[in-house]
């Protein structure tokens, strides 16, 4: 056994699960120093203006030294798509976590959403725009943005199970229909109002209202009925 392989089996114990060693905690410090560092630059100058040679220069490191962590400027991309994929995907969740099944969670999980965009706009702009052309998220960066929309796709079907919303509210129309009133109103806020939090301006205090118009493009059965009533009468 070597001396640099003896610390990572003593560190835990023979009994005990194991722990990182420190060079792997260190490692992993790294990458989120230059994550964060990454988001920073692109919040001032652009996500299509990080350059790994600004992200070296403000970690006090060659360019080069960079290349031991992330391959490629791309790789740094797919990182900070990971990680804000996962934070608005829990973000979402609390959100709809705290409300009635159906519409209202619905509502306030994107609402919830919406706040996180607003207040971490660049990475925003990342995950819901394309402002890097060459950049095409990995499949495991992916993979959390697939999870929303099944999040979403779960709270409109207990719309529809209550009544809320009619037949089809759960397909994809309806699930693209959603994704284009949350972005809609996002794009106005970050062209028009980026300063201003959720809630705030002329666009983000909307969404709510847009999202109340779902049971006019998806009516209820029951609805329906009463329709034709009045028109009877």
């Amino acid at each position: 056994m070597t001396q640099t392989e003896r610390p990572a089996q003593t560190e835990g114990g023979p009994d005990r699960p194991r722990r990182p060693d420190r060079r792997a905690r260190r490692r992993q410090e790294t990458i989120g120093e230059i994550l964060d560092i990454a988001r920073d630059v692109m919040t001032e100058e652009g996500v299509n203006g990080l350059s790994l040679a600004e992200v070296a220069r403000r970690l006090g490191v060659q360019p080069p030294s960079l290349y031991k962590y992330f391959p490629s400027l791309m790789a740094v991309y797919d990182a900070l798509f990971l990680d804000g994929q996962c934070e608005n995907l829990e973000v979402m969740r609390a959100g709809m976590r705290v409300r009635e099944p159906g519409l209202d969670a619905l509502i306030a999980g994107l609402e919830a959403s919406g706040r996180w965009a607003l207040a971490n706009r660049a990475v925003a702009e990342l995950l819901f725009w394309r402002p890097v052309p060459r950049f095409h998220p990995s499949p495991e960066a992916f993979a959390a943005s697939m999870e929303m929309v099944e999040l979403q796709r779960g709270a409109l079907a207990d719309a529809v199970a209550q009544g809320q919303l009619g037949r089809g509210a759960d397909e994809e129309d309806a699930i693209y229909l959603v994704s284009t009133l949350i972005v809609g109103v996002l794009s106005q806020a970050f062209a028009n109002e980026p300063d201003l939090p959720w809630g705030e301006g002329r666009f983000t205090p909307m969404f709510p209202k847009l999202m109340r118009l779902l049971p006019a493009a998806f009516p209820p059965s029951g609805s329906r009925r009463q329709e034709a009533r009045s028109v009877r009468r």
